[in-house]
């Protein structure tokens, strides 16, 4: 026997033990992953969750199994529960070991307890990765907070409610109204159909603890410019002194590259000589340090990264406007990717299985994702940051409008549809996951609306997030009701490729495709549902029938290059629910055409750079 086999072996009968002796076990009745039989309940998810902002020794993961318990929406917490819950998987999901789902009316409790290691001293922090929709945390009996948002990282400082030695119990109820109340909440609905999927409530992302010194650093913003080679830093240091000073230092693997003493609460601005630009074919990344200082002495220090890159437009020799990369015409070319997971839901089941999606993306020949109406844990943005994909983001939707009915295709919401207070929680919420993704290079493109869903104010709310970030295109409505506003004007069209006019539109904002393709390919064993499968068009009966259709694309993609088409995006990654029109299967265990094939067809989508000037 191997030596490999043998650990696998060792693993594999840990992993069972593990599951035994916790008694969980996925819901049954639906499609899995490879990586759900991986999953240790004692320690799911165990990595570190927070990439670009690493305090490395000195933190606690949560995750692992819970009490919970699903209640009335005015009940206090119970005082018993109805069984155990894997955190952190939505308690929709079949890796939450309990598949219930809620409704407008209910509160889902979780209760666990911890012991705070002795060398977590000072500040301690509790941080949830996102809880979908709003949270209220008790600990020890004593109400922290509350949270409203199910896409965006929180924390509270807990040091108050901490009790010397012993166990802490944490408890916090989460109420989720779904498609039924004003809040962002991307594409769940309380009867998935069509384009439409399963509702995701609860703690979808890694809760963790976390000892900091009294005065620390909360955030980092980092800007590159590689037009003055140089790379903007500030921090948010709490609790900052006066006289307190920010040291910021940038490293080239081991070498130190350039570094800079500032004032705690000002800017600093890093000289990046001859600059190693990040790309999709050499996505280089330089290491940061971030450091508080107080009379000479660091305080507080943390580690991050960043890269230098651009994303910005020109025109070409035509005087149409093209994305460009670096001030160089990269044609963007991803699928729709809407991170969903037969087993988890919004979370994968492994880091593993996570970056398995991008790694394949890559394989096939894409150099861009568009990641749809959803927002990622922080750790799936470093991957794309590592591997060299261009990410769009778009903001998940929500208050689709008072006459919307989620039927296949339907589009609806207007202005008139929208109330102030929904408008105020879309505002809060993309406004935070602004902040919480901008020190990711891969995102280069900041979508505000799809499809004209819950769309309003658009020329405000795309200004709007121009002025947030400045760094970034906006494409203010990807295939919604246009307004001239942002930077970029996008159709989508099923299932062949298509392009806005740029007669139109080109000598002020870049065209692209946001949505084609569709092309739809059940494969038996494979699929959510045993009937109702579809894609957009015929479904086909085969991967060579499939594959020839698609190459025919990519020949009339490479045409509108040459017009004007500055990007597109295929729909899509993977198979979701009901929709077959993924290249790979929901369960991630077929691949429906060989990513050599599908990378040979791509390939001479990039190459266009004579284009420009």
């Amino acid at each position: 026997m191997t030596k490999n086999y043998l650990l696998a072996t060792a693993l594999s009968c840990l992993l069972l033990s593990a599951k035994a002796q916790t008694g969980w076990k996925p819901v049954g009745g639906r499609i899995m992953t490879p990586w759900a039989e991986k999953i240790n309940p004692a320690s799911p998810l165990p990595e570190y969750p927070r990439p670009q902002l690493v305090r490395a020794n000195n933190w606690k993961n949560l995750n692992g199994l819970w009490d919970y318990s699903i209640t009335d929406k005015n009940a206090e917490a119970p005082k018993s529960y109805q069984g155990k819950i894997l955190v952190p998987f939505a308690v929709e999901s079949a890796l939450s070991g309990v598949g219930k789902t809620l409704d407008k009316n209910n509160l889902l409790w979780h209760k666990t307890s911890f012991a705070i290691p002795s060398s977590m001293k000072n500040t301690i922090l509790l941080h949830f990765g996102a809880v979908d929709w709003k949270t209220d945390i008790w600990l020890n009996g004593q109400k922290v907070g509350t949270h409203e948002g199910g896409f965006d990282p929180f924390s509270f400082d807990i040091t108050a409610f901490v009790k010397k030695g012993g166990k802490q119990e944490l408890v916090i109820s989460v109420w989720d109204p779904t498609d039924e109340g004003p809040q962002p909440r991307g594409k769940q609905v309380k009867k998935p159909e069509g384009i439409w999927y399963t509702p995701v409530s609860g703690i979808w992302q890694t809760v963790w603890l976390e000892s900091v010194p009294k005065s620390y650093i909360a955030s980092t913003r980092q800007t590159p410019d590689i037009d003055t080679k140089t790379l903007a830093v500030s921090a948010d240091v709490q609790s900052a002194l006066a006289g307190d000073k920010l040291r910021v230092t940038a490293f080239d693997g081991k070498t130190k590259v350039a570094e800079q003493e500032v004032e705690a609460s000002e800017e600093a601005s890093l000289p990046i000589a001859n600059p190693k630009l990040w790309t999709p074919n050499s996505p280089f990344l330089y290491d940061l340090k971030v450091a508080v200082l107080r009379n000479g002495k660091v305080i507080d220090e943390v580690s991050s990264y960043f890269a230098m890159r651009k994303s910005s437009m020109g025109p070409d020799k035509e005087g149409t406007q093209r994305m460009l990369l670096n001030n160089q015409f990269v044609f963007q070319y991803g699928p729709l990717d809407q991170g969903w997971w037969p087993d988890g839901l919004y979370t994968p089941p492994t880091y593993e299985a996570m970056a398995f999606d991008i790694i394949k993306t890559k394989e096939m020949g894409f150099n861009m994702i568009r990641k749809h109406i959803k927002v990622e844990p922080a750790r799936w943005y470093y991957e794309c940051d590592k591997l060299g994909i261009l990410v769009w983001q778009d903001m998940p939707s929500g208050d689709l409008g008072n006459h919307w009915e989620p039927k296949l295709g339907q589009m609806g919401g207007t202005d008139k549809d929208r109330t102030p207070e929904s408008e105020g929680y879309y505002r809060k919420e993309w406004e935070k996951i602004m902040k919480d993704l901008h020190n990711f290079p891969s995102i280069v493109v900041w979508t505000p609306f799809n499809e004209a869903w819950g769309q309003f104010k658009t020329k405000e709310i795309a200004e709007w997030t121009k002025k947030m970030d400045p760094s970034r295109l906006v494409n203010s409505a990807s295939g919604g009701n246009h307004v001239i506003t942002g930077d970029i004007v996008d159709l989508h069209h099923y299932p062949d490729p298509q392009m806005p006019r740029p007669d139109l539109f080109g000598p002020t904002h870049a065209v692209v495709l946001g949505e084609f393709g569709g092309l739809g390919l059940p494969i038996k064993e494979h699929t959510w549902l045993q009937d109702k499968n579809w894609g957009y068009g015929k479904l086909f009966e085969n991967t060579e029938e499939l594959f020839k259709r698609y190459s025919s694309f990519m020949d009339r993609m490479d045409f509108l290059i040459t017009k004007g088409l500055s990007a597109a995006v295929y729909t899509q990654t993977t198979d979701v629910e009901n929709e077959t029109n993924g290249l790979m299967t929901y369960d991630r265990k077929v691949i429906k055409v060989p990513v050599e094939k599908l990378k040979a067809v791509t390939d001479k989508l990039y190459t266009h750079s004579s284009v420009m000037p």
